[in-house]
């Protein structure tokens, strides 16, 4: 049995769960999330929690129980709390900006990029931090995942747009390598 697909997802006040066939709709103060179930996983709703429960031991439905009741967990969460990706620019003359609801990034290129933001993210810049907000959490970590990889950090002095908590692992440089091998 999954440590993680055996515990309930405890639903919050002001929070209201659907269950169809194969769907399962959860709907909150900042919006309405669904997702289809798989065959494999059976979910039941009752006291103000949802239990996952699999129909059989296969190799399949062993595979998909915790996801799927985190990926639940993650809906709940999402739709009271709604989630927060950190990016930082680092690099003389990188800037990004918010027009409308998309974002300008000047990040080297000789034009600035710009990236539009789906239904339900938005984007928002301080000084050198971009946090992009929603609440589907896949959609908010893709979006980020597309802004970052505009620029990606690079090795030597670690221009680019990073994740605020990834840490760079830096390489040292052509002279720093001569040194080494001339002593």
């Amino acid at each position: 049995m999954s440590k993680i697909g055996k515990q309930p997802v405890l639903i919050p006040e002001g929070v209201k769960v659907e269950l169809n066939d194969k769907l399962v709709r959860i709907t909150g103060p900042k919006g309405t999330l669904e997702r289809k179930l798989p065959r494999a996983i059976e979910v039941v709703f009752k006291d103000g929690q949802i239990d996952v429960k699999r129909k059989s031991n296969s190799k399949v439905a062993t595979s998909l129980h915790g996801t799927i009741r985190s990926l639940i967990n993650n809906m709940v969460k999402g739709v009271t709390e709604g989630f927060i990706r950190q990016l930082e620019l680092i690099g003389t003359g990188f800037r990004a900006e918010v027009v409308g609801s998309d974002i300008s990034l000047i990040v080297g290129y000789s034009h600035p990029v710009k990236i539009q933001a789906p239904e339900g993210v938005n984007f928002k810049v301080e000084k050198m931090i971009i946090t992009v907000s929603g609440f589907d959490k896949e959609v908010v970590g893709q979006v980020a995942a597309n802004v970052r990889a505009v620029r990606p950090p690079e090795p030597y002095k670690g221009k680019g747009i990073k994740y605020v908590e990834e840490v760079i692992r830096r390489k040292p440089g052509k002279a720093a390598a001569a040194k080494t091998t001339v002593a």
